[in-house]
């Protein structure tokens, strides 16, 4: 092992589908534990393993990804699925319409502009802890999608066994901060993503009480796949 890591393995990438070294140099390995191959953390592994598992014909599903980047599990679903579309949020481009640098559609989670029972699997990584109206954006993916259709998602569980927390909300016009205010990574701001809420486990059954989908919480660890850090739990949101 290097000394410049603390963690080095060698393991099968779900992602890159191939033996590859997972490495660390840091004890956070939600953020740290690399693949050589296509530079992926775990979270983003059990995703793509996740999805093989319940969805393995997804190459053939109308997919959507909300807030896509373009490496690991994201490139992978763009290379490998005919009908993989992504989208971002701009507040200065019109719903609906692809932003003209980066080709990427303009969508609010809070109100999508896809027709109902569209779409086969939506995809979200890291993404509905930065939603003001978390009720409305489960209401508006369960309308989009197909009838069996899922939302396979990731987000911080970091309150766990305790209740859920709104961290910031917006009031009036205004940004209320319920908690010292928190930014995660944005792949199209430089200032970072707002954190409006600190899940716990019982986002599971928020889901199922406000947009009627059956919500199984998917924990997986399997460090021969690199699939080994704290808040990786994949959730799969199925539409009746």
């Amino acid at each position: 092992m290097s000394e410049q890591f603390l963690f080095e393995i060698d393991g099968f990438c779900p992602i890159c589908e191939r033996q590859v070294i997972f490495r660390s140099e840091n004890e956070w390995l939600r953020d740290y534990f690399g693949c050589n191959g296509c530079g992926s953390v775990p979270r983003e592994r059990a995703l793509m393993e996740v999805i093989k598992i319940q969805y393995p014909n997804f190459a053939q599903l109308s997919i959507h990804e909300s807030s896509a980047v373009n490496r690991a599990a994201s490139l992978k679903l763009k290379q490998e699925c005919s009908k993989y579309s992504t989208s971002q949020y701009w507040p200065n481009v019109p719903l609906g319409e692809l932003h003209e640098e980066c080709g990427d559609q303009c969508q609010n989670l809070e109100m999508l502009t896809f027709e109902d029972n569209s779409i086969d699997l939506f995809i979200t990584q890291d993404v509905m802890e930065h939603v003001f109206d978390p009720e409305k954006a489960f209401k508006e993916i369960e309308r989009v999608l197909k009838p069996g259709g899922a939302h396979i998602f990731t987000v911080p569980m970091i309150n766990k066994c305790k209740q859920t927390e709104v961290w910031a909300s917006f009031e009036d016009g205004l940004i209320v901060h319920h908690g010292e205010p928190e930014y995660h990574g944005n792949p199209i701001d430089d200032k970072g993503a707002l954190v409006t809420m600190h899940w716990g486990y019982d986002l599971v059954q928020y889901i199922s009480d406000k947009a009627k989908m059956p919500t199984t919480m998917i924990t997986i660890d399997d460090f021969s796949k690199g699939i080994r850090a704290d808040f990786i739990e994949v959730l799969v949101s199925k539409k009746l």
